[in-house]
């Protein structure tokens, strides 16, 4: 497996290390459960899938998916190298304004915005994604109020299958997200009758974790046909926006992933023909956060005990409070004995955590090296959906985030406390 691993992660005298850093002792530094992340890795994934469109198109902005991770450190990073974001929520542009994401390269997007949403949307001067006529004409009305014009884009629903798993398949003609395409023209003529609305744009996000290229380039296709469309009714498109989703190769063993190179590949050739049809020349946004980020973090857990039952169990200190990808989604991440990482992967163990549910199990039936308590596990690619996440399950305080940069390593989130637990809860008076 280690000849597999991607090049921030190395095994030394025995011991995994990540961008050079001993992980046995970043764990026994700042304790276990411990989330590591390297910030190189993050900004060479942003400029490597920047650079693979903006060398076929001079007109590139990439807005990383901040719910994938939406720590400070992980958003001034992209930041400082030029990148905007897709926000999801009242927090999350707050968190990319503050990381100093310029607001005109935000995108709010969210099929269920709330009126303060809109309200936060229109003072700041974001684009918002809308989602629905009703939305439309709440932040219309949201914009009167404020003084402003609100700029959008519509989020379209290409009804596409893609080859993911069904409930992180965001394209579908039966998800709750977007405008269904054959009512798209309807949509716009609707928004240049508001006094307060300018469309200035197109979205669509078709779903995470795809491993194939045609249903980008599928999606591709009906962007620029509804952007040929819209472009006759005479709307003035300054952006089309063709989502994210690129998957990475969480079993690097089985999966193939496609290159940032390989996506452009495919769907450039696709847009650039469509605009040109269209006599348009609109700025092309993506999307992606999970490739920015997933392989840029490990998760270390300290094994707890061994045991011996119909399967034999590793029971170590994380659990899907921290990482509830494969109990939510049945997911695959590699792990490693970090204190072994070159020792020989002899026994088959399943890795199970400290929560109260049968489902609680990080890993099944891995062929590690010989396990003993105390021993520190990682679990790899958990930069994307991983902490962003995690929750107080079972009372769980959640654990700290550290960020190595270079010969340097630091806290990017302190760990929980029991006192952060009980902070937001109040005594109602008759107690």
């Amino acid at each position: 497996m280690t000849s597999l691993l991607p090049p921030h992660l190395t095994v030394k005298d025995g011991h995994l290390h990540i961008s050079g850093h001993d992980c046995v002792a970043l764990a026994e530094e700042y304790g276990t459960p411990l989330y590591v992340t390297a910030e190189d890795r993050i900004r060479e994934n942003y400029t490597r899938i920047h650079r693979a469109l903006a060398d076929r198109y001079h007109r590139v902005r990439v807005l990383y998916a901040a719910k994938a991770n939406g720590n400070l450190a992980v958003l001034r990073a992209l930041a400082e190298e030029g990148a905007g974001a897709d926000v999801f929520s009242s927090g999350e542009l707050g968190l990319a304004l503050e990381a100093g994401m310029p607001a005109e390269r935000l995108l709010f997007n969210g099929s269920s915005k709330s009126p303060e949403d809109l309200r936060l949307a229109v003072e700041h001067g974001v684009t918002v994604s809308v989602d629905s006529i009703d939305e439309l004409h709440q932040l219309d009305s949201a914009a009167r109020a404020g003084g402003r014009v609100a700029e959008i884009a519509f989020r379209v629903n290409p009804a596409l299958e893609v080859p993911t798993h069904p409930k992180i398949a965001t394209g579908l003609k039966t998800t709750k997200f977007g405008i269904p395409a054959d009512e798209i023209a309807a949509a716009y003529r609707e928004a240049l009758a508001c006094s307060n609305i300018s469309p200035v744009g197109i979205h669509c996000h078709i779903g995470s974790q795809i491993l194939d290229l045609e249903p980008f380039a599928r999606a591709a296709g009906v962007m620029v046909s509804l952007a040929a469309e819209l472009t006759d009714m005479g709307v003035t498109l300054r952006f089309i926006d063709l989502g994210g989703g690129l998957g990475i190769p969480y079993n690097r063993r089985t999966e193939h992933a496609p290159t940032p190179e390989d996506y452009a590949a495919a769907v450039m050739p696709v847009f650039l023909d469509g605009i040109r049809e269209c006599g348009i020349e609109p700025e092309l946004w993506a999307e992606p956060g999970r490739y920015v980020t997933a392989d840029s973090t490990i998760l270390l857990t300290r094994a707890n005990s061994v045991k011996k039952a119909y399967k034999t169990f590793v029971n170590v200190d994380a659990g899907f409070n921290l990482l509830a990808r494969p109990a939510m989604y049945n997911s695959y991440h590699e792990v490693l004995v970090a204190n072994k990482a070159d020792a020989e992967a002899s026994e088959e163990y399943t890795i199970a955590g400290p929560v109260c549910e049968t489902g609680d199990l990080l890993a099944k039936d891995r062929l590690l090296p010989p396990v003993s308590a105390g021993d520190i596990l990682a679990v790899l690619d958990t930069g994307a959906y991983g902490f962003a996440m995690s929750s107080h399950y079972n009372s769980r305080p959640r654990c700290p985030e550290v960020v190595v940069k270079g010969e340097t390593v630091a806290l990017m989130r302190r760990g929980e406390t029991l006192d952060d637990l009980t902070g937001t809860m109040v005594r109602p008076p008759w107690q």
